[in-house]
């Protein structure tokens, strides 16, 4: 049998304002009907490039420069753009990162899944909103019918990636591109996202590539994978021999940096050229001397919105001065709440905060700034691309919470203050005046906790710091954050889904759901023994490669996902 998808010495490149820069270079690959198909690597790798090139989406200022693309034996390099619109979700589909930025924001998603099906078959409108009716259904979204005249924004991110399948599939496709489909999602909605799409490939015969930079991910769901670093294809194999035996030094480095559930923090491989300074051996979890009042100390905290929705129920913690708490839980639990709430962004319905011996519950949040305590509890927030003045330098976003909040003006204890904050969580220097948009993922989250740490305080809130982080530059993320809370004493409450990283950050875990604790205790026995059904169900959610002998044997054998020709291990 022919292959479905033929990639031969593929090169992509890209006008920009400092000249040609070549993405995609000398890559050749091939697809087998109804396989499924991993490309890992970290950001700028190209595999997303590759992608867009199969599906000649590409930027406007992207050029397929060399090599051809071959789809069912017709080349799709020389297809005219009639051909490629024929051929756009009939044949091939994407499934796009952002669903919500995919997605049109002021039209009701049963419009959109019906424009996709009229684009490609001769129906009537009323039979394109019957079709799809049953795709929302096919996708297992809850009560479909009312869904239908609803917007993305009134969705929830794993709803939103939902209705992306529907349309994807709404066509019966032979192959579906998933590009990171999962980012930002918890573990439990990733999982039934992915299941979804596995049984959905299965049952139609169609080949799928996903495209991620999650190693568990790609481990639990591919038969084979192949690794993308510069722009070059640097090894393949299946899962099992890729991630048990990985033979390129990169892919070494990415098993090395990816969190397992026995790893520790200082073991993470970084792969980083500018080194941070040793991370010191860990420390026992700090104990409350005999009538020392906790850092932190939460009573009874409720939550309430105006609509009437119960978003937190009686959330009681306390925190000791230099200890590390995980809040984990699905989408919805209540852990960004929570967590905003004790840093005074959002006010509480009821219940009482205590920080450092003193009451700060009764100060509205939009007069916390005011008060003293401001400067003892910061929060580094999951998205520097949204939390970052796009106007600002990186200079400007250390500087401004010292000047707010600490009183400095323009002069050399500020350049002084913002330069020794720059170099402890590795900044260089000269990326100083430089803005947002001209620095890497990691080095604006270097700037976000580098502006958290200036004015020296007590208490960070971490809201899912490495959420969309290479797995490397998390590793440089976590390794930085450990060493500053020892060197420091500071004290985390850190609010993550993923579940290997709160195990090794946190000596003590939270679990909330629907806004109630439902578990805690000590964070290694918690999620070696998790005592109620719902804790189990986070951890098993949790895709493994150390546990990939079970993964790629009973659950793709079983289900018949991912085993196009030749491909069982």
């Amino acid at each position: 049998m022919s292959n479905l998808l033929d990639i031969e010495n593929l090169h992509v490149t890209f006008s920009t304002r400092r000249g040609p820069v070549e993405a995609v270079r000398g890559v050749s690959l091939a697809l087998a009907p109804g396989e499924t198909l991993g490309i890992v690597g970290e950001s700028g790798s190209g595999k997303s490039v590759t992608g867009f090139a199969v599906t000649r989406l590409l930027d406007t200022s992207g050029k397929i420069t060399g090599g051809r693309i071959l789809f069912r034996d017709r080349e799709i390099t020389k297809m005219s753009n009639a051909g490629l619109r024929e051929m756009h979700g009939s044949a091939m589909a994407m499934i796009f990162q952002n669903p919500r930025g995919a997605l049109n924001p002021i039209r009701a998603i049963g419009q959109q899944i019906a424009d996709a099906i009229l684009a490609h078959k001769k129906i009537s409108a009323e039979a394109a909103r019957a079709e799809s009716l049953e795709l929302l259904r096919a996708v297992q979204i809850r009560d479909p019918e009312k869904r239908m005249s609803a917007y993305p924004h009134e969705l929830s991110g794993g709803m939103c990636q939902r209705v992306m399948i529907a349309m994807a599939i709404s066509c019966n496709p032979s192959l579906l591109i998933a590009d990171e489909p999962t980012t930002g999602l918890d573990v439990t909605t990733q999982k039934v996202v992915m299941d979804l799409l596995a049984s959905i490939a299965a049952a139609r015969g169609m080949a799928t590539i996903l495209i991620t930079h999650d190693l568990g991910l790609a481990a639990r769901y591919c038969r084979r994978v192949v690794v993308m670093e510069q722009g070059r294809l640097v090894e393949q194999a299946d899962a099992l021999t890729l991630f048990q035996s990985p033979q390129h030094p990169y892919t070494k480095r990415l098993v090395a940096a990816s969190p397992t559930a026995t790893s520790r923090v200082e073991d993470l491989v970084t792969g980083e050229d500018r080194a941070l300074p040793p991370t010191v051996p860990a420390a026992p979890r700090p104990a409350l001397a005999h009538g020392t009042p906790p850092l932190l100390d939460v009573q009874n905290l409720v939550k309430r919105f105006p609509d009437g929705t119960l978003a937190l129920k009686t959330f009681s913690m306390t925190m000791a001065a230099g200890e590390s708490v995980g809040l984990v839980g699905e989408s919805g639990s209540g852990k960004s709440t929570t967590s905003r709430m004790i840093c005074r962004l959002l006010d509480q319905s009821e219940g009482q905060i205590n920080f450092n011996g003193e009451s700060i519950s009764h100060i509205p949040a939009r007069d916390f700034h005011k008060a003293p305590q401001r400067r003892a509890i910061q929060i580094v927030f999951q998205d520097p691309n949204d939390s970052l003045n796009p106007r600002f330098t990186a200079f400007d976003c250390i500087a401004h919470p010292l000047m707010r909040l600490v009183g400095m003006r323009n002069g050399d204890a500020l350049r002084k203050r913002v330069g020794e904050c720059a170099e402890r969580v590795g900044l260089p220097a000269e990326l100083l005046q430089r803005f947002p948009h001209q620095l890497s993922g990691g080095q604006k989250a270097r700037i976000g906790i580098a502006r958290a740490i200036a004015c020296e305080p007590s208490l960070l809130v971490l809201d899912e710091p490495t959420a969309a982080l290479d797995v490397s530059v998390q590793a440089v993320v976590l390794q930085l954050l450990e060493r500053l809370r020892r060197e420091d004493g500071l004290s985390f409450l850190f609010v993550s889904h993923d579940l290997n990283v709160v195990r090794m950050m946190c000596q003590r875990t939270i679990v909330l759901r629907n806004g109630e604790i439902v578990e805690q205790g000590e964070s290694h026995a918690l999620f070696d023994n998790p005592q109620t059904d719902y804790t189990r169900e986070l951890v098993d959610a949790v895709p493994h490669i150390e546990k990939l002998p079970m993964a790629a044997g009973s659950r793709a054998e079983n289900s018949g996902v991912g085993q196009g020709p030749g491909q069982r291990l």
